[in-house]
């Protein structure tokens, strides 16, 4: 047996013999019975080709891994020292942020601590921190297409909309018509947003309190909020979030939506964008939606524990934020969609600030972060919006 033998063959086999396999199925199926003696036979046969093509494939995948390159010795050793550094200084930079805010200050050479007249600016993986758990809870941010850079940004796509590309059928020696679409573009700014968190100097004064990662998670909490609000809604003259929407479904009552309009928004998405659409709404718009019932008296929204969010709807995976509208006239109560459609900036340098003595007073100390970012829809077809009627 060749050492490097095509995959694609015996994954092309492989299907085939599948595909036999469930024909076999499939036609006892039909006729109401199980399988007669031969195609047993037949079925057992190709489930042990399959299991064979499975060993080779597996036998050659790992020969594959044996010839590839192994790190040098001294390679090896450089980049586990250099992976343990790494965790050293955020290590060492967590112990400093805890001594800093119970005011226990370290006079380092080396520090990350940017210290002000009143406070200081927190290190790089502190920050890091923040930001990594805002993408662990805001779906909408972690699913956008997120751009890292400073300045204004402008991102091109392709409009089909002004004119189709077209293709016919054509003669020898006949001249044709050109046609195509154009190009255009959307621009990110940055606006700039603050969140700020008091901490309790009660706490702080716990030396059991874990306070680092009490300040990660209320900031991160912070800006997330506000982050989601923004990216669904926007604000007029400074973020547009997904208000930039134009495929709009529009419902005929102001306080209630039908199963026939939630399928008028999901196929206002087009089927090559489906893939990794899903629905976003308020939970009380969800809980009206779980009363809907089909034809048959079966709910139109189910509990799916393999779901991202523990419910599907038409299939869909369901998530639910504070921050949507709920269902009232003229609001947009559903987006439904795949939110790569939305572009997002924010800049490199994401700034969180200790102040520790500026409500003293109060016995708190204040942690503010500092986010500069823009977000606007750069594919329109990729997002759906349901908006509630204007009433009477």
């Amino acid at each position: 047996m060749p050492k490097f033998m095509n995959l694609k063959n015996l994954t092309e086999q492989r299907s085939a013999k599948q595909e036999e396999m469930k024909k076999l199925v499939d036609a006892a199926d039909a006729e109401e019975r199980s399988l007669n003696e031969e195609e047993m036979k037949k079925f057992e046969e190709l489930e042990k080709d399959i299991l064979g093509i499975n060993t080779t494939i597996r036998a050659i995948q790992a020969t594959r891994n044996l010839d590839e390159d192994v790190p040098a010795e001294g390679e090896e050793k450089k980049e586990k020292d250099q992976e343990q550094e790494k965790r050293d200084l955020e290590q060492r930079d967590m112990n400093e942020f805890d001594a800093y805010i119970r005011g226990k200050v370290e006079e380092r050479e080396d520090s990350n601590m940017i210290k002000t007249d009143n406070g200081a600016v927190i290190p790089s993986t502190i920050a890091n921190k923040i930001i990594t758990k805002v993408v662990d809870i805001c779906p909408i941010y972690q699913d956008a297409d997120r751009y890292n850079v400073k300045g204004s940004l402008s991102i091109p796509y392709y409009d089909e909309s002004t004119k189709d590309i077209k293709m016919e059928y054509c003669d020898e020696f006949t001249e044709g018509e050109s046609s195509s679409g154009k190009f255009a573009s959307i621009t990110l700014g940055g606006f700039l947003a603050r969140a700020i968190t008091d901490v309790s100097k009660s706490l702080i004064n716990n030396s059991q309190f874990n306070i680092v990662d009490f300040v990660v998670d209320r900031m991160a909490l912070s800006i997330t909020r506000f982050l989601e609000k923004e990216l669904l809604y926007g604000t007029p003259g400074k973020a547009d979030g997904l208000t930039g929407v134009t495929q709009k479904v529009t419902a005929k009552s102001a306080t209630e939506v039908t199963s026939d309009e939630i399928i008028d928004l999901q196929e206002a998405v087009p089927d090559k964008y489906q893939t990794n659409a899903y629905f976003i709404m308020n939970k009380a718009t969800r809980k009206a939606i779980r009363k809907l019932k089909d034809g048959q008296g079966n709910y139109l929204l189910n509990e799916d524990a393999t779901s991202r969010w523990g419910y599907t709807l038409f299939g869909k995976d369901v998530y639910t934020s504070a921050q949507m509208d709920t269902m009232a006239a003229g609001k947009t109560a559903i987006y439904y969609g795949d939110y790569k459609g939305l572009a997002v900036k924010v800049s490199e340098e994401i700034s969180i600030d200790v102040l520790r003595e500026t409500k003293a007073r109060q016995h708190v100390v204040e942690v503010l972060g500092f986010v500069e970012f823009d977000a606007k829809v750069q594919n329109a077809e990729m997002i759906a919006a349901l908006v509630m009627g204007a009433g009477k």
